[in-house]
């Protein structure tokens, strides 16, 4: 049974009696209209899904999901933001900075997932990311787009189901996996048996940190190792909180209810057991919906046996229940760009060839990030590497993304003509500032994604 156990900004939510557990947020007094969501209910049945199209153009479930925006949502220009068709040498790359002074994401941000969506009349672009204010704790927001390059965001709370900004808080219940930091990995909209609405849902994978320390390393480095990104108990070198999976869902992108799942704690699934090679942590679980009734989730953790990142892969028949199946690629070799290990994969099918395509974050031995890529026949096993170097790199001269890249999110343009792959990533700067870039490659070889520079027209 599907358990929908919290839910942001709803004052008055309508679910069958199949639901077994409901905590509510605090609800605005500003919020007056009831979400979409309420017409979400679970059934006991047989499971398999289906997916709400294979091709998003035309697509009537995801039309409805994507209404048009209210009028009175505007950009908002400031410092921050690069709404400009061309950049200087110092932001190349850079498409979304820090929020403004007091807003949710004013200290940091990260995670990019970025979907595009097509229809007849408009080219719409949504990205969830994670953000948080100084002092603090790490959240999930959206911002939308008409070009994938200049972005409207919200400083607060989204209110409605047309608003941009905050969307989604960690978790409040004690015993939860999700306490101190969550972070967006993907979302797929799909319909299932399972979970009936009247129209296809936001299914929102992401990763959860409690407040739960873990020993990851001893102090031996010479740099401060972090799972994924910046999360960490400060000043105790290879001490983490601890991270597990979660499933939420929404009908509009912006209210969320979490999804209960197996383990005590409300996680999908658990840490594997002493001596396995993801018995520390899960994060960064990335699904793909291969076909009816098989899902692929990729997520990474810590080979303690190996000492360095790994990434696995988990299968499932309904998107709720997993079974691993073990570590599919590990760290490079001596030397090697990703010595210490991968991590953060994003997995997409080539629709031109139907091989998957993995980009992931890599770590060296001195603790620097860039991104890689790798590549399988069939997503599940006989995973290699296009090639011995990076496809992404810290900028080497003084510029946004100067300490490092990763993160990576690889969206493919549509067209017969057109080879364009934009690559989204995670960029730090000096002193820790964040930023989110975009990187583009405009052949199939994906031998080096060059930083966005303006539209060329």
């Amino acid at each position: 049974m599907v358990c929908l156990k919290a839910i942001n900004f709803i004052t008055s939510p309508i679910y069958t009696t199949r639901i077994t557990k409901l905590t509510i947020f605090t609800t605005p007094t500003w919020f007056q209209s009831k979400p979409k969501l309420q017409q979400l209910r679970t059934k006991n049945v047989g499971l398999f899904l289906t997916k709400s199209s294979a091709n998003q153009e035309n697509a009537a479930d995801e039309e409805d999901l994507l209404n048009e925006r209210s009028s009175r949502i505007q950009p908002q220009p400031t410092s921050n933001q690069v709404l400009s068709s061309s950049v200087s040498a110092y932001s190349r790359g850079l498409v979304f900075d820090l929020g403004q002074k007091d807003s949710w994401d004013s200290s940091e941000i990260g995670s990019p997932v970025v979907k595009r969506y097509l229809s007849d009349e408009e080219e719409r672009w949504y990205m969830w990311y994670h953000g948080r204010s100084s002092g603090g704790k790490e959240s999930i927001g959206l911002a939308v787009s008409s070009n994938g390059v200049h972005w409207e965001r919200g400083e607060m709370a989204a209110k409605l189901s047309n608003d941009v900004g905050l969307v989604m808080n960690c978790g409040d219940n004690w015993w939860g996996f999700d306490t101190q930091s969550i972070r967006p990995c993907e979302v797929v909209i799909m319909s299932s048996a399972k979970v009936r609405a009247n129209s296809s849902v936001y299914w929102l994978y992401y990763t959860g940190f409690s407040s739960e320390k873990i020993d990851f390393l001893d102090n031996s480095l010479d740099f401060s190792l972090e799972n994924p990104e910046r999360t960490r108990f400060e000043g105790e070198n290879g001490k983490f909180f601890k991270s597990l999976p979660g499933l939420a869902m929404s009908q509009d992108g912006r209210h969320w209810a979490r999804i209960e799942g197996e383990h005590h704690s409300g996680a999908l699934f658990d840490v594997g057991l002493d001596g396995e090679w993801d018995s520390l942590f899960i994060a960064s679980p990335k699904v793909v919906f291969h076909s009816n009734g098989d899902l692929r989730m990729y997520y990474h953790s810590y080979d303690v046996e190996k000492g360095n990142f790994a990434i696995g892969i988990a299968r499932s028949r309904d998107g709720m229940k997993w079974l691993k199946l073990g570590k599919i690629i590990g760290g490079g070799g001596t030397g090697a760009f990703d010595e210490l290990g991968v991590l953060n994969p994003h997995v997409v099918r080539n629709p031109k060839d139907g091989k998957y395509l993995m980009v992931y974050e890599g770590v060296d031995a001195n603790g620097r990030r860039s991104i890689g890529m790798a590549i399988s026949s069939d997503g599940l096993k006989g995973w290699r590497r296009l090639q011995e170097n990076p496809v992404l790199k810290k900028s080497e001269e003084e510029r946004w993304d100067i300490e490092g890249v990763g993160s990576p999110y690889i969206v493919q343009m549509d067209g017969e003509e057109d080879h364009e792959w934009r690559l989204y990533y995670r960029g730090v700067g000096k002193d820790g500032r964040t930023g989110i870039g975009m990187a583009v490659s405009q052949c199939d070889e994906f031998l080096s994604f060059q930083r966005w520079t303006g539209f060329h027209f």
